[in-house]
């Protein structure tokens, strides 16, 4: 493999390309009308603009990528997490126009892209799975009795679906039928496709999820877990591994519980496999990610292995050069992801120019970043400016470099996330491990901030009226006479 495209754009398409010239691999980017500054452009050994800024005229254009791919020489074609990652038709197109696609076979891309086809495949290995219904419905009555059947709470999701798109959660029998017209509208809107499942509502779950790793020669491993319970609107916002509460007992049955799930769809490549673990420490297969997760860099760190540089050997062909026996877990690390939302109101994106844009440095500190100081931040995309991940020799340490990290990141002309950010990492629940997917709807406010951040004024300007003061006292001595 000489030369990759890199089917994606931002921090990802220019982590990805990094470690293709670390590996002496040329890189070629794809790029929209609104991405032509972008740093992964400018990276790239060659660029090659693909369409005009909705994605839909630009990155999901899979013919057109691989017509630049045929065009170009390229052997291999990275997709990144998003577009068209989870694209069983790309990945096979990418394989009848003989370009490798570095991910699973498609076959494993269908199979774990439906929830319910997965939990089908997976259901002989053994696998602790939430108790619910196991196909896919769209008749309300017959929802209806299976939800009473199941018992409330219940959790409505789309059988297609992901990001938190088509779910709902049921508290009470006479929301039902409201939630679940929802949920399919929802889920026909968002994947074209409005058939729901059911399953039992697990009240204070803990969202923990299995980093894999698999070869064309039969071989897998499990690089332990990654902790994504602190969530808004049933996406991730902030990641850690290892997590603070999983025993080594069930981390290794985990473990080898996302092995199992791997195995039974042939996978091939670098996947998730993720569970829900409940307060009584028990664990139900939720469903497997069938690509490289936004939160890898944090396995990373604690594995001291480059999941792009695994993922590209195996598309090679390669055996893997490591074995269950050779990973070890070492220190801890965090990563908060960094978008261009407003805490203050509702996480609702904020786009605008990045009028000052100053990531921060030092040891322990990793920024995977798509932006640049004077960069404007497009309306079309998801609106995560970069990852901040942090690494220390222990958790405590992890959070303290994490809050000065943020201090020290200057950001002007939108707003981010980096507040709500301090405000997770200073919360005590946080801070002592107690906390699960419910960590933003018990515990915070847009209020909170607003009173922290007053204060900070307040303690700023006092430090300022003191040195203007202490500046009176200074005899001054003219220089001229």
């Amino acid at each position: 493999m000489k030369k990759i495209l890199v089917a994606n754009r931002g921090e990802i398409a220019l982590r990805v390309m990094k470690t293709a010239k670390k590996m002496g691999i040329k890189t070629v980017a794809v790029y929209s009308v609104a991405d032509r500054q972008s740093p992964h452009v400018k990276f790239a050994d060659e660029a090659v603009c693909i369409g005009e800024a909705p994605s839909n005229q630009s990155y999901l254009l899979g013919d057109k990528i691989i017509e630049v791919c045929k065009k170009l020489g390229v052997d291999g074609i990275h997709p990144g997490y998003g577009f068209l990652s989870e694209n069983s038709t790309f990945a096979e197109l990418a394989e009848k126009n003989n370009i490798t696609f570095i991910g699973p076979k498609s076959h494993a891309m269908r199979v774990m892209g439906d929830k319910l086809a997965a939990k089908d495949t997976v259901k002989a290995y053994d696998i602790p799975m939430v108790p619910g219904l196991d196909h896919a419905i769209t008749d309300i009555d017959e929802a209806k009795k299976v939800a009473k059947e199941v018992g409330f709470p219940i959790l409505i999701k789309a059988s297609a679906g992901g990001g938190g798109k088509g779910m709902r959660v049921v508290e009470k029998e006479e929301d039902f039928e409201s939630q679940m017209q929802r949920a399919i509208s929802e889920a026909t809107s968002a994947f074209g496709d409005g058939s729901v499942f059911i399953e039992k509502y697990v009240g204070s779950p803990r969202h923990i999820e299995i980093q894999v790793m698999a070869d064309t020669h039969g071989n897998v491993v499990y690089l332990f877990e990654r902790e994504c319970s602190v969530q808004r609107r049933h996406q991730k916002v902030v990641e850690e591994a290892p997590s603070a509460v999983l025993t080594p007992e069930i981390r290794k049955a985990m473990g080898e519980a996302a092995v199992k799930v791997a195995k039974s769809c042939d996978y091939v490549g670098a996947g998730t496999v993720e569970f829900l673990l409940d307060e009584n420490k028990n664990f139900y297969f939720l469903e497997m990610n069938t690509r490289l997760q936004v939160e890898h860099p944090v396995t990373e760190l604690i594995t001291g292995i480059d999941l792009v540089e695994m993922q590209i050997r195996v598309a090679r062909g390669e055996v893997l050069p490591i074995t269950q026996e050779d990973l070890h877990i070492k220190g801890h690390a965090l990563e908060l992801r960094v978008y261009a939302e407003d805490p203050l109101n509702d996480f609702l994106p904020s786009v605008g120019n990045l009028e000052t844009y100053i990531l921060p440095e030092g040891e322990g500190i990793r920024v995977d970043n798509g932006f640049e100081q004077g960069m404007d931040v497009p309306i079309y995309y998801d609106p995560m400016l970069s990852k901040l991940i942090t690494y220390g020799k222990d958790r405590n340490e992890a959070i303290q470099l994490m809050l000065k990290a943020i201090q020290d990141y200057k950001v002007e002309g939108v707003s981010t996330t980096l507040p709500f950010g301090t405000f997770v990492f200073e919360h005590d629940a946080f801070v002592s491990g107690n906390f699960d997917t419910n960590f933003v709807k018990k515990f915070y406010s847009a209020d909170i901030i607003k009173e922290n951040q007053a204060k900070e004024a307040e303690i700023a300007a006092l430090v300022a009226l003191k040195q203007y003061f202490a500046d009176q006292k200074v005899l001054r001595v003219p220089t001229k006479l």
